[in-house]
Order: structure tokens, then sequence, then C-alpha cells
């Protein structure tokens, strides 16, 4: 199977909890779509991410019903070959929640993604063959120290040029 030649660029967030960073407009500014992995918190930041890129996004358990309402608590979707699957608790290799653990085995997707714990993950499911990013947390609110966020690309089949984005400590001393 072929794909298009042209590569999706991904600016990935999660738990912003009510709070962007304003520095998010330079630091996607390169990227195609723009996904958040849940915990909002506040509409307006869904609404300040939309102005920017088109934004693929599920809610988390902190949102309440004007998010919910237009998201789902979980997305799967092709991105190029790539077959995606986005929610906010997911659990990681090894610890999957019970929540995805039943479908995940019967049906892994390539590409694994989930938020709420607010640490920064990047790891291969070898016995799944799939791989599972949590961007950590880039709001101003939890128990993480950094805030972080992710930026890669998706090339037909392959999931490349992973980039760790640190916004610094939770808050300025």
């Amino acid at each position: 199977m072929t794909f298009p030649t042209h590569m999706t660029k991904i600016g990935l967030l999660s738990d912003t909890h009510s709070h962007l960073d304003e520095r998010f407009v330079e630091l996607f500014k390169d990227v195609d779509e723009i996904w958040h992995a849940g915990d909002i918190g506040d509409i307006r930041v869904l609404d300040k991410l939309r102005s920017m890129k088109p934004v693929r996004a599920v809610y988390g358990n902190i949102d309440g019903l004007d998010i919910r309402q237009e998201l789902k608590a979980h997305e799967r979707f092709m991105c190029e070959g790539v077959d995606v699957w986005m929610t906010h608790i997911g659990g990681y290799p090894g610890k999957y929640d019970n929540l995805v653990k039943g479908a995940i085995y019967t049906n892994p997707p390539k590409l694994f993604i989930s938020g709420h714990s607010h640490i920064l993950k990047v790891m291969y499911d070898k016995k799944l063959g799939l791989l599972h990013l949590n961007p950590g947390a880039c709001g101003i609110s939890g128990f993480h120290a950094v805030r972080t966020a992710l930026r890669f690309a998706i090339d037909g089949e392959r999931i490349k040029d992973m980039e760790v984005i640190e916004l610094g400590p939770k808050r300025a001393k």
C-alpha cells in the first residue's frame, strides 16, 4: 500500500488544565495538526488551539459538559498510514488501564496516545508492536515539576522526528 508523499507534522499536548502557554503559537507554527490528549479544562483553550491549526482532541476526567459535548473519550483514526488511538486515561505498556486493556490487546493501534499521568513517556510496546506516547502535562496544575509536550511527524507508515518540548517549571520562581 502506498500513501501520499506529504508528511504530517503533529504537535501533541495534554493536561492543559485551563492554561495554554502562549509559546505554543510559535512552537506549533510549523505543525499540520494539534492533538490534545485530554484534561483541557476550559473550552477557550480548545478554541485557541482551533484558531491555530486543525485539532484532534479527547476529553479528560476534569473536563466539563461543554467540552464533553464536543469531544469523545476515545478517538481512533488513521493519520497517513498509521492507526492512531488517543484517549485520556489509557495507561502505558505493561500497565494499560482496564478501560482500554481488552481492546488494545484484541486490536492494537500502531500509535497509542494518552495523558492523565502528567508524566512524559515515549515507549515502544514490543509485545503489541505499538508506540505509546504521553506528552506529560503542559498546564500549571498538578504534581508535575516540568511542563512538557511533544512534536513529531508521520510520514506514510513511519513515526519520526520525535521532539520533547520542555516549557520549564510548572510555576516560575
